[in-house]
């Protein structure tokens, strides 16, 4: 295996190989994620310190707006890692512009136990100041793990490259179709519903769906949606054939983004 990659067995018996992400790209989403925070900080200061001098709350001479501006600034430097990284795929806007995206350690999508307890522990990976400690943990491991990576058994890998779209006749389909993964609009919940399995049933669906019949096409697209389309909150019945072949193939682009498993 090359320098930088790690493989990973799935608890299906899938063989993944990813490229781990190392202290320089993990650095610059850092740096992004920071001054992005920085500027929400600075932002609410001045708005709680205005709101103040203007005595908004009617509380001029009290320390209570200061408090309260305190703790919004404490929940979005430790609150901000935690809820990026679990409701959008392992991804702050940082890593999200650098290309990384945090992952179980069985490349399964990072739980909220994990996502908890990795960013509980920055507080240690800071010490002294500036993630020095965490930079060092990453530049000695071999996976690139700072300590909360080892606790919460957690690895920050590169995003996997796209394949070229249009190649396959189901590529053709959806690219004449005009689908994208934003043609349908799903919440967090909804999303974190779709697993391997849904995975597994939207791919052979859309390899069958270009080969088969009129009536089996029917069939099985009515099949598949009475199956999925309840567990993402939609009513699968006196809906078209056509308008359920679309929503199946958004899900497909969708879950293939999260589990075909290709660098």
């Amino acid at each position: 295996m090359n320098q930088g990659q790690v493989e990973i067995k799935t608890p299906e018996f899938v063989s993944l190989q990813y490229q781990i992400a190392g202290l320089g790209s993990r650095g610059a989403a850092m740096i992004i994620d920071q001054l992005l925070i920085l500027i929400a900080n600075i932002v609410i200061y001045l708005i709680f310190l205005m709101a103040n001098v203007a005595n908004i709350f009617y509380l001029s001479d009290s320390w209570i707006p200061i408090a309260i501006a305190i703790l919004i600034v404490f929940i979005i430097n430790w609150g901000y890692f935690f809820i990026a990284e679990y409701f959008f795929g392992g991804k702050t806007l940082g890593k999200k512009l650098i290309g990384i995206r945090v992952i179980q350690e069985n490349g399964h999508s990072v739980t909220l136990l994990s996502s908890l307890i990795r960013n509980l522990l920055r507080i240690i990976d800071m010490l002294p100041t500036l993630y020095f400690l965490g930079m060092i943990f990453v530049f000695l491991h071999s996976k690139h793990k700072r300590l909360g990576d080892m606790v919460a058994g957690t690895i920050v890998v590169h995003e996997r490259g796209a394949k070229k779209e249009g190649t396959s006749k189901i590529d053709k389909e959806i690219l004449r179709r005009g689908l994208t993964k934003d043609s349908l609009s799903l919440d967090a919940y909804a999303l974190r519903s779709l697993g391997k399995k849904e995975w597994e049933l939207l791919r052979i669906y859309s390899s069958k769906l270009l080969n088969v019949r009129m009536v089996e096409r029917m069939q099985l697209t009515r099949q598949l949606s009475q199956k999925l389309l309840p567990k993402i909150g939609i009513d699968a019945s006196g809906r078209e054939i056509a308008e359920l072949e679309n929503i199946l193939l958004t899900l497909y682009l969708i879950t293939k983004d999260e589990w075909e498993y290709e660098l």
